[in-house]
Parts: C-alpha cells; sequence; structure tokens
C-alpha cells in the first residue's frame, strides 16, 4: 500500500497548553534510530521514510537508504503519520497536545495545526477523499470513534474544520482507539478495526465509504472475531477485502464480512500495490503473493512496523535494535533467495574424472532449463576456469563431471546469476586432489663446528612440474632468536641451492618446496651444533715449565691459583670448573663444581693451595648443553690447564 500507519504507542490523556515545534537538519548521514516508533509513511517523487518517534516527539526523514536527512521536534506525543493524496503535506498526529499539525513534506516546515477536542488523541490518521482522518477515544461517553479534517477550510488554525463522531453506525461499542488504513486502489474508503476491552475482549471491523458529504457504512462486524483481538487492520488493493493482524483474509459485501482465507499466523502487515503482503511473524518479515501459504522471501528481523516503497519495490523496516528502533531497506522483497548445494568428493585423483552433483531450491521453484555456471579455481587457474555450465533438472537437482588437471585443493564453485522473480546464489564445495612426491634433501643434518664458523647447507630439490623455487630457513637455539629466511631462489640445473648460517648456536636449518599443481609441498630439516668459545688464563704463578713434555705454571705450595675462564655469555648461563690430580701414576677427579658466568663471559676460580710440595694438578672450563643452564650450543671442553706446586 502507499501509505500505511502503526503506533505501539499507549494513548494517553495529557494535556498541555501549548507545544513548540522546531525543525533539526541532520549532519552527516547516519541511519535513522528511534526510540518509540509512532507511524511510518514513505513519500515516492522525495525518495523519503517519513517516521514518528513517540519517546522524542519528532517526525524524522530519511532516505531510501535508512540514513536520516532531516527532523522535526516539539511534536508532543506523535502518534501516526499520512501522506496528502499529492504528497505536499504530512500529517503529524500530536495526541499529547491534541492536534494534528501539517508539515510540508519537502521541508518540514509547519503549514498548520489543528485542534482535536477529543480527550484521548488523536490516534490513528489516514488522508483519503480529499481529508485527513483519524480516531480517537472519548471515555465521557465511553466509545472510541471517528473525525476527519478539511485541509481546504478556512481558517488556517484549523477552527471549525474538524468533525468529530463520524462513525456512522449507532452503537459504535469501541472502546479502544481503532486501527485505520486507506488504499489508492478504492479512493474515499476506510477500514477500521478496534477490540472491545470493556466487558469481554471482541472484536470490530468496519468500511466505511467516506467519498461523499457524510461517511456511508458498507460493511459492520461487531463481536467474535476468530482471534478475539484486531491489532492491525489492512485494505487489500483491489480485491473488496481486509487483511486482520497480517493473517485471516475478510471479504466485504452486503453489509458483512466473510471469511476468505488466512495466510500462516502473524501479527500484522502491510500491503503493497501490487499485491504483496509483507507479514511480521515473531522475529522475521515474511513476503507474500496474493492468497500464498508459503512466502516468497523472509527476512531476519525483529520489526515494529513495516512500509512498502510506492513502486512495491523495497520494504522499509523498523527493526529492534540496542536503545531503540533502526531502519532497514529490505530489498528485492518480491524475489525468493535459491539455495544451492554442491557435492563434490573429499578425495580424487589428479587427472581421473571426478562428478559433482548438487540441488538448487527456492520457494519459487527455478524457470525450466535454467542453468548453473560452474567455476574451477586450482593451482593452475588460481583466478578461476569458467566450466561449461549445468542444467537444473526438473527436481532442481544437477550434476557435471570434471578431470582435474591440477592437484592440491581443488574448488568448484556453482552460481545462479537470478532473473525476475530469484536473487542471484552461488555456493562452493572443495576436493583434494592427489600430487606426486618429491624428494627433498639437505646436507650437514648432525654436524658440530667450532663457534662463529660460516657453513653452506645445501639443499637437493628431485624432480617437479613447474615450481624450481626452494627456501632455506635458519631457526637458531633460544626464544630470543627468530626463525629467519635465509634464501629463496630457484634451484641450478643439478637440483641444487645453498646458504650460509654463521655458526653461533646450534640451529635448525629447514629446506621448503611449496609443492605446485603436480607434486606436494615437502619440507626437509637439517640440525646443526655450534660450540662456545672457551679459554681459561692461569695467575699468581711464579714461573712456566715443563714437566716432561707437558708445561705447568708453578706456584709455591702456600699460593692460591686465580684461574679465570672466558666463555661465550648466554643469560643464565654457567660453566663446569672441573680439577684433576695426579696420584699413582694416573690423572683422578678431584671434584666438579659450576660456577656462573658474569655478563661480560667471565668467571673467576681461586684454587687453594695445598700447602705441600710436589703436588700436580690440572683444571678445565667446561660449557655442558642442558647443566649450564641453556641448550644454545654444543656441549665444549676447553684445554687443561697444568698446575705445579714446589717449595
Amino acid at each position: 500500500m502507499r501509505r500505511r500507519s502503526i503506533s505501539t504507542a499507549t494513548a494517553l490523556a495529557v494535556v498541555f497548553s501549548s507545544v513548540a515545534l522546531s525543525v533539526v537538519t541532520a549532519g552527516p548521514a547516519a541511519a535513522a534510530t528511534i526510540g518509540s516508533p509512532a507511524g511510518i509513511v514513505v513519500h515516492s517523487a522525495l525518495k523519503r521514510v517519513f517516521i514518528g518517534d513517540d519517546a522524542t516527539g519528532s517526525v524524522i526523514a530519511a532516505d531510501y537508504n535508512g540514513n536520516r536527512v532531516d527532523s522535526v521536534r516539539g511534536i508532543h506525543g506523535v502518534f501516526d503519520l499520512a501522506l496528502s493524496d499529492d504528497g505536499a503535506t504530512l500529517y503529524a498526529a500530536a495526541r499529547g497536545s491534541h492536534e494534528i499539525v501539517a508539515l510540508d513534506a519537502a521541508t518540514l516546515d509547519i503549514k498548520a495545526r489543528y485542534p482535536v477536542a477529543a480527550s484521548i488523541g488523536p490516534l490513528y490518521l489516514e488522508f483519503t477523499g480529499q481529508k485527513v482522518w483519524f480516531t480517537y477515544e472519548d471515555p465521557s461517553d465511553g466509545y472510541s470513534n471517528l473525525g476527519s479534517i478539511d485541509p481546504a477550510a478556512t481558517p488556517a488554525d484549523g477552527s471549525e474544520t474538524v468533525a468529530l463522531r463520524q462513525l456512522p453506525h449507532p452503537s459504535p461499542a469501541i472502546s479502544g482507539g481503532a486501527r485505520i488504513d486507506s488504499d489508492p486502489s478504492a479512493p474515499g474508503l476506510l477500514a477500521l478495526g478496534a477490540t472491545d476491552f470493556d466487558d469481554t475482549a471482541t472484536d470490530m471491523m468496519a468500511i466505511v465509504d467516506v467519498s461523499g458529504s457524510a461517511p456511508q457504512l458498507t460493511a459492520w462486524h461487531d463481536g467474535g472475531y476468530s482471534l478475539n483481538y484486531v491489532n492491525d487492520i489492512d485494505l487489500v488493493p483491489g480485491a473488496g477485502e481486509v487483511l486482520v493482524d497480517g493473517t485471516e483474509r475478510h471479504t466485504y459485501a452486503d453489509g458483512k464480512f466473510t471469511a476468505a482465507g488466512a495466510y500462516p499466523a502473524g501479527q500484522r502487515a502491510d500491503i503493497a500495490p501490487n499485491g504483496l503482503v509483507a507479514q511480521v511473524s515473531g522475529t522475521n518479515v515474511a513476503v507474500y503473493r496474493p492468497g500464498a501459504k508459503t512466502p516468497v522471501r523472509t527476512y531476519a528481523a525483529d520489526t515494529d512496523a513495516l512500509a512498502w516503497a510506492p513502486d512495491s519495490s523495497r520494504l522499509f523496516a523498523l527493526v529492534s535494535a540496542p536503545g531503540g528502533y533502526v531502519l532497514k531497506t529490505l530489498t528485492d522483497p518480491a524475489k525468493s533467495v535459491p539455495t544451492l548445494t554442491v557435492n563434490a568428493p573429499a578425495t580424487a585423483t589428479r587427472a581421473k574424472k571426478l562428478t559433482v552433483t548438487g540441488k538448487a531450491s527456492a520457494t519459487l521453484p527455478l524457470p525450466a532449463g535454467a542453468e548453473l555456471q560452474v567455476t574451477r579455481t586450482d593451482m593452475e587457474s588460481p583466478g578461476g576456469k569458467a566450466l561449461p555450465p549445468v542444467t537444473v533438472k526438473p527436481d532442481g537437482t544437477y550434476s557435471f563431471t570434471d578431470t582435474p588437471p591440477a592437484g592440491g585443493t581443488v574448488t568448484y564453485k556453482v552460481a545462479y546469476a537470478g532473473d525476475t522473480d530469484h536473487t542471484p546464489a552461488s555456493a562452493t564445495d572443495g576436493v583434494t586432489v592427489s600430487r606426486a612426491a618429491t624428494t627433498l634433501t639437505l646436507n650437514k643434518h648432525g654436524n658440530r663446528y667450532n663457534y662463529g664458523t660460516d657453513v653452506s647447507f645445501t639443499a637437493h630439490l628431485g624432480t617437479t612440474y613447474k615450481n624450481r623455487t626452494v627456501e632455506i630457513w635458519a631457526n637458531p637455539y633460544g626464544a630470543d632468536k627468530p626463525n629467519k629466511l635465509l634464501k629463496t631462489a630457484k634451484t641450478n640445473s643439478s637440483g641444487n641451492i645453498s646458504a650460509t648460517v654463521d655458526m653461533t648456536r646450534n640451529t635448525v636449518v629447514s629446506a621448503v618446496f611449496k609443492g605446485d599443481a603436480h607434486y606436494k609441498p615437502k619440507t626437509v630439516t637439517s640440525t646443526a651444533y655450534a660450540r662456545v668459545k672457551v679459554a681459561t688464563a692461569v695467575s699468581k704463578h711464579y714461573k712456566t715449565a715443563k714437566i716432561g713434555s707437558t708445561s705447568y705454571s708453578w706456584f709455591h705450595k702456600n699460593t692460591d691459583p686465580l684461574l679465570t675462564t672466558t666463555m661465550t655469555y648466554y643469560s643464565g648461563r654457567k660453566q663446569r670448573f672441573d680439577l684433576q690430580v695426579y696420584y699413582n701414576g694416573a690423572w683422578r677427579s678431584g671434584g666438579s663444581e659450576y660456577f656462573a658466568l658474569g655478563t661480560n663471559g667471565k668467571s673467576a676460580v681461586a684454587l687453594e693451595a695445598p700447602g705441600e710440595s710436589g703436588v700436580r694438578a690440572r683444571m678445565r672450563s667446561v660449557y655442558v648443553k642442558d647443566s649450564s643452564g641453556d641448550n644454545v650450543n654444543s656441549t665444549t671442553y676447553g684445554v687443561w690447564k697444568y698446575l705445579y706446586f714446589s717449595k
């Protein structure tokens, strides 16, 4: 429908002596959000959606993308909105100030105010028959009723233009404000619906012809409605029907209503000029073709109010959001959304035929002979290669065969381009296609080297398809040193590639082949080990002389030797001090002890003098992998230092 207004606000009798209105121009584009929905109408020519916000007493203008573009404040108790037939004027029901405010639809400037002498209201609005029609409540007689305003009458302040008690029925029996609806396909016709809560919950529906000088009753129903409550009523374009609560259809003729079918259960609806029904059902919005049992399309949207664009091209929904509601544009409402499945085998052999199957389904079946586009993506065609299209069978299934030329992960994408009744859709599935194994070797595994030696590691790559590139990485021991790419290059004519490592730590060297369309990736490693630098200096001796062929540092029997070790430093590292004494013709252990290195890599140990002459001793400094406090180097033994104690 071209106009539809729904409000969830409760009608309260609040009297204000005056109401100030102000127009607020929106800043940069932002989503139109409101606190409490109070009517929504769509302007075709301006491409504007007008929303009432009872929480702020505002009317907000948004564009077709849902962005707020303008607003006017100060409409106290705004309850509903309506547009004039020519689109020039927007009418807002202000129940708090008991008036209907006429606004320029293009600028939101105030054009006129029409006071309404009702205890509660005005409430719901519609424009038809060149008049503004509204419902209200009057507790003095216990009923709700219908009123009208003739905007063409004078004076501009609205005095003497408001006509109350326009419902042409001797006993309205309506205690709540009636919902109201009109439709361009039936000018001068109003549909009213309400529920009487005074005694028992009974329902009222009416069709009123307001095209003449006085309203005429076309059809009336009071009580016994199967849903018990009338919370929404819509005129069905060109059908002589009403839709109640978005669910039950009733024809009207000969002064009465007759059940004419139903849509699946809903709460409320809005009907497009072309007859499509947008129904709020739980937290979804479902779109039905006239009289259908299955929706054309369903949107997941917890919606308070709906309004169709006048050309039926889209829906505008006030969707629940933190702090209130936000205006969302629901596009392609008349198009079914197909669901595609693709089932490729989990594994397959390269260059061997495989079969892919699937199914296309939709609330509206795809047209006979519908074709699906097929694309294969693999290592040979990373941008995708189009395969012959496949035709959907009458039951929605399809299948095709393919011979994958490349191994690895092969992805098949099946897509439907869409048509006048369906949106585009696509789905994918992948298959792991086998690849041959190549050989890759890396030398120097297990070798040990002195600290700082430059070592060349060579990788050899066997047969491949197209890719001859190998990466060589070096990952030194220790969390403080990252894995480092040393070289990326194609192998030489012999299949070799080399890179040099400065062996200051134990290092895991890796050669990486990333594979190609015919051969699998492969990685090999080689762990090489680096010794530490270690040296020991002897001091406090009085001479150096040989005993046999071995050079000794000579000490007086009461002098304590000082032995200073210098070793490659690493945080927390200790050196092991080994001591041996020559006795009965052999070197015998005098004990071992670990001493911490300073940050300069030095450790000085004073050896207590024996106090007697003729004693021979020797010592050495050792780095022991793990036992010295870390594992970043290979176990390294320093040279023995020989000591002799004389008189």
